[in-house]
Formats: structure tokens, sequence, C-alpha cells
């Protein structure tokens, strides 16, 4: 069933996008796996073609495009693989923060260049010792002058090696009544004196994707790359977090329906006792039951994207997505491998690297157990 959110537009969006990654990423992706990293090119020509911030207003190289654009670049980008999710953090995370927050210097120095693809960015909020709990982060950012100095450690930082703007959540005020009350967010910006980028992190999975760790001694930022008030930065996170956590259950549910379309392939093509393992009636029912899965959630995600598209308020059932979704995900991913017997945990086939990618999926964005704990809130339970 199709979305009614997606028109035609949308369709004519997804026919380019497709033909676009078939010549530009495809070809490409085993190689950008093996080298752990994905070339600044890619960006610059998914910019060239408006697949960047398309949201964006045409005064910073947008189209004025609605949601549904971001939701079908995000699926077509999770087809070729998971780890391209930087992209999306890029358009649909970090961005927004810069465009509704940022004054009008701010978005006219740093917007065009986002949609273009010359400027990368990334949101530095986990700690070594602080991750879903924000009010733990120890990140300090103390005005001297007329700049911000600051110091502290960030880690498991996406786009963390390739950004050029780096959002970091910081402390500003140590003597606030409440931890959460004194967080303010700074960008910091590439080749900032006493910023640093740590060691490049290796991961079980979404090897392509550029990880690392973020290292601030005495880093001197301008005061006017203050993003919004000083001391409001756990409430833009707050706001902006539905929208993130709803990018990662998208992504989540495409995952989903290319794992089903490859093993249904593969169980067709393959053969055991002389007969296709799609004749198998454990074959036939664990599909079943798990296109049933994906297409509940499917169901229920468009949903919820609709409801954010006309601006209503859906952390509960965002974080019910993201959370069902992410743990279906990982379902998903170990019974398709199964289902391809030992060819599944080749390196040469599609669902291994699928298997490694999936399970970070219910960590990032917030953990599940937060997200359960976020809708226990909503049902008047906390």
């Amino acid at each position: 069933m199709k979305a009614s959110y997606l028109k035609e537009e949308h369709d004519l969006l997804r026919a380019s996008i497709r033909k676009f990654l078939d010549k530009e990423a495809y070809p490409y992706f085993e190689e950008w796996e093996k080298n752990e990293s994905i070339p600044r090119s890619f960006w610059e020509k998914l910019g060239l073609q408006g697949f960047l911030c398309p949201w964006l207003e045409e005064a910073y190289g947008g189209a004025e495009a609605d949601f549904g654009y971001s939701v079908v670049i995000n699926e077509e980008l999770e087809k070729v693989g998971t780890g391209l999710i930087g992209v999306g953090l890029h358009n649909d995370i970090v961005v927004p923060y810069l465009h509704h927050y940022g004054t009008d210097e701010q978005k006219k120095r740093w917007l065009p260049k986002c949609a273009s693809g010359e400027i990368i960015t990334a949101v530095a909020m986990t700690e070594p010792g602080a991750g879903s709990d924000l009010a733990n982060i120890k990140t300090s950012a103390k005005l001297d002058g007329n700049d911000y100095i600051v110091n502290g450690e960030k880690t498991f930082i996406t786009n963390g090696i390739h950004a050029d703007l780096i959002l970091v959540v910081c402390r500003t005020d140590s003597q606030a009544v409440r931890p959460h009350q004194g967080l303010s967010l700074l960008v910091v910006e590439r080749g900032t004196e006493g910023f640093s980028r740590g060691k490049k992190l290796r991961k079980v999975g979404l090897h392509s994707q550029d990880t690392a760790e973020l290292v601030f001694q005495d880093a001197r930022v301008p005061k006017e790359n203050l993003l919004g008030q000083a001391g409001r930065g756990f409430y833009y996170l707050m706001d902006q977090l539905q929208q993130e956590r709803l990018i990662v259950a998208i992504g989540g549910i495409a995952a989903s329906e290319r794992m089903l379309e490859i093993t249904i392939d593969y169980v067709k093509s393959r053969e055991a006792f002389g007969q296709s393992i799609a004749s198998f009636q454990n074959t036939q029912f664990k599909l079943a039951e798990l296109q049933t899965e994906v297409e509940i959630g499917r169901t229920f995600l468009d949903r919820t994207i609709e409801a954010h598209m006309r601006g209503e308020d859906v952390v509960k059932e965002v974080s019910m997505a993201k959370w069902w979704i992410t743990d279906l995900v990982k379902k998903v991913a170990s019974s398709c491998m199964h289902l391809h017997g030992g060819y599944g945990y080749m390196e040469e086939y599609e669902i291994a690297r699928r298997f490694r990618d999936a399970p970070v999926t219910a960590v990032y964005a917030g953990s599940n157990e937060i997200m359960k704990s976020i809708i226990a809130k909503k049902m008047g339970l906390l």
C-alpha cells in the first residue's frame, strides 16, 4: 500500500535518486566498506543533484520540499547500505538545528554550503561517561571575552572524520539548579585551535561510516557560534529528537524490506534435497511471518510520518516506531541470514553485512530501553 503522503513528485524523486545511486553508489559501496570511508566527492555529487537538505529554502540552496522527500532519500540510501546513515544525519538531524535556531548571519554562512556538500555536519552529544543521560554531560564551555573555551571529549560521533561543522552539546553553566538547564549548543568549525579528532573507531558494522572520537583542549570557539540561547540546549535537543528517531525508524523498515527481498530471491534459486528451499513449509512460514511484521511496521510508520508532517506531537508514536522497528531489524537480519545457510556467513553475500549493521540501530538515537521509558511516561505510568 502506498502511503498517502507520497505524491507524483515523490515518485519522480525516487526514480531520480535510484538512477543516481545506480551510477554513483552501488558499484562502489563494497569498496567504501573495505576502505572504511565514503569519499567526500560522493557528498558533493549528492549536493549537485539536489539530494542534500532539499527542504531548505531556495535562498539557501534547497527546494523547499516537504518531509516526504527526506523519507524517499533516506529509504533509497538505506537500500544501498546502512553505512550511508551519515547523509540522513546531515540532512534531517543536524542541519535542522542550524535552520531552526541559527541567526540570519549563521544561516547565510553555513546553510548554502550544507546543501551543496561543501560542508558536512555532525552532532556531538555522547561522551565516554554520558550517552542517553544528557544531563550528565561534562564537556564544558566557559566564556572568555569574545570566545568560549571548550574542554572535554566526545565519542561515537557519526561523520566525525569528515565533519566541517560539529554541533557540540556542552555545559555553559555549571551552577544551574538542574543539570540539564546548563547545557548549550556550540558550533565548532574544522580547523578550530584546540579541537582535534581522536582515533577513527573500528566497529562491528557500519564500516563505511566514519565514526570518531573528538577532543577539545582549551578549544577557542567564537561566541557568535553559540546556537540559539545559552542554557537552552537540552530543550532544543528534546524538540529535535522526534525527527532523529523517526529517521532511524525509516532506515530500519527500509533495511528490513531489503533483507526480505534478497532472501526471497535466494531461497527461490537455492536447492536442497532436489527442490528449492522456498518450497519447504518452514521457509514459507518464516518468511510469511517476517513479511507480515514488516508490513505492520511500515503501516504504523507511515501513519506516524503523516502526523509528523502535519506538525503533531508524535513523541510517543516515534518512540514506539523506533524501538519496535529496530528490534524487528535484528530479528529479520538473524532469520534471513539463517535462511541463507552457510552462505549467509560469507562476506560476499549482502545479508552478512546487513546482519553486522543491524544491532546498533537499537542503540543510537537513544537506546530502546529509553524509548520504552518515554512511552511509559506518555502513558502516565511515570
